[in-house]
């Protein structure tokens, strides 16, 4: 493989930066439930243009390059010492690659000074899952669903009620 770099949104690949995003989220979904899904946040997409821009609006985005081609992005938020992995994909066309591992490496890299790190991602990502906790090091330290909702993102909540969404993870990586 050869190396993944991380380049800063620019205006101009916005849009793009949105419907890679979305092709990427509802791959995930189709592959576990297939034209049955009854997970979207909008008609046929797993994720909004408003939560990718809401996203994007208010942390850092990059694009994920390799050989000059974008091959995903991502998404975070610093705080101080903590870090927020709002948004993270890699083009379906190039998985199973390391590229997720290259960029999620690049991006502490990036912040040595964040000493823990969050994310979340849905119940039904096995592949996100596995990704996160035996590639990353995080750990799954809550489960929000329907009986225990995210107290920081009521949006969840209602998506809960009203799609049958039966819950995300939330993950931690305390760095060393």
């Amino acid at each position: 493989m050869n190396e993944i770099t991380l380049i800063s949104l620019t205006d101009d690949d916005r849009e793009q930066f949105i419907l890679d995003n979305q092709e990427a989220f509802n791959y995930g979904a189709l592959e576990e439930f297939g034209l049955r899904d009854d997970h979207f946040e909008t008609e046929n997409q797993i994720i909004s243009r408003e939560t990718i821009e809401r996203s994007i609006d208010d942390g850092q985005a990059y694009r994920i390059m390799q050989d000059g081609k974008p091959v995903g992005g991502v998404v975070i938020k610093v705080t101080g010492q903590r870090g927020n992995l709002d948004l993270l994909f890699v083009s379906p066309k190039v998985h199973n690659k390391g590229i997720g591992y290259a960029a999620w490496r690049e991006i502490e890299k990036l912040h040595p000074e964040v000493t823990v790190w969050e994310t979340v991602t849905p119940y039904f990502e096995k592949r996100n899952i596995h990704f996160y906790v035996n590639r990353c090091g995080f750990h799954i330290v809550e489960f929000y669903n329907r009986h225990h909702p995210d107290p920081n993102d009521p949006e969840m909540t209602d998506q809960i009620d009203e799609q049958s969404l039966d819950g995300m993870f939330r993950f931690e990586k305390i760095m060393n």
